[in-house]
């Protein structure tokens, strides 16, 4: 039997990487879905993967009349929603003399205001027995150069789903978090780096880690399809890592 049979969710980020493989796998195991995404190009491509049923709804993670607009679009068309997988990040790296205000009030607000108001708007649609899921990163417990404002907004995230946790109990609303570790996912592609710079920071990457490789989105998705499921029910405010070992080094 499929594991989240007629029910709904919305996945953030979802048109590439680790959210398309959490939409993908969503579907497989029955529920009906919709992504969010900036691009629309990528949302087009995320449909031809997901197909028709699939809802896509460009929107900014950013900006509250988007999370507004956003829930109002979910509301029509599902009615309301069982599990909500909050995915939509930035990552904008630089050498702490080098941050400008402006890109860290972007990195803030997607990656830290925007999923605590989209969590507080969508309180209206997500019906008891609801599952939220927060990916956060291994970067809130480790040592992340020039990616100082990111970490700090996945920490800021950690420390959340905890605090929140506790108050979505008498909602019958359990919230907990994927922490993943190094993902094969299109992120440094989006850094502008030559290519072999890209290439020279992934092999770094790879050469520390315990398991010598990146994960793969769709391990991200399984961890998620737990926490979605009924084989979470007990389980609250916490966070699952998903690193090959990294976080222990």
């Amino acid at each position: 039997m499929s594991r989240l049979s007629n029910k709904t969710a919305l996945v953030t980020g979802g048109s590439s990487g680790i959210g398309l493989a959490v939409a993908r796998l969503f579907q497989n195991e029955g529920a009906r879905v919709a992504i969010t995404g900036r691009s629309s190009e990528s949302l087009k491509s995320a449909g031809e993967i997901l197909g028709e049923k699939a809802l896509l709804v460009p929107s900014d993670a950013s900006s509250l009349p988007a999370i507004d607009s956003l829930l109002a679009s979910i509301g029509e068309t599902f009615g309301g929603l069982d599990t909500l997988v909050l995915n939509a990040g930035i990552a904008l790296p630089a050498p702490l003399e080098m941050t400008d205000e402006n890109s860290f009030d972007q990195t803030v607000n997607t990656n830290l205001k925007g999923i605590f108001f989209t969590i507080q708007k969508a309180l209206p649609l997500l019906r008891p027995g609801a599952s939220i899921i927060v990916t956060t990163s291994i970067t809130n417990q480790i040592g992340s150069p020039n990616f100082s404002v990111y970490a700090a907004c996945k920490a800021g995230l950690r420390s959340l789903v905890s605090s929140l946790a506790l108050e979505l109990i008498p909602r019958k609303i359990r919230l907990n978090a994927v922490s993943p570790g190094p993902i094969a996912t299109p992120m440094f592609d989006r850094f502008g780096l030559p290519a072999e710079v890209s290439q020279g920071i992934k092999a770094q990457i790879q050469a520390k880690s315990p398991v010598g490789r990146f994960g793969e989105p769709d391990e991200i998705a399984k961890a998620a399809l737990f926490l979605a499921s009924d084989d979470s029910s007990y389980i609250i405010g916490e966070e699952i890592v998903v690193d090959g070992g990294m976080s222990l080094l």
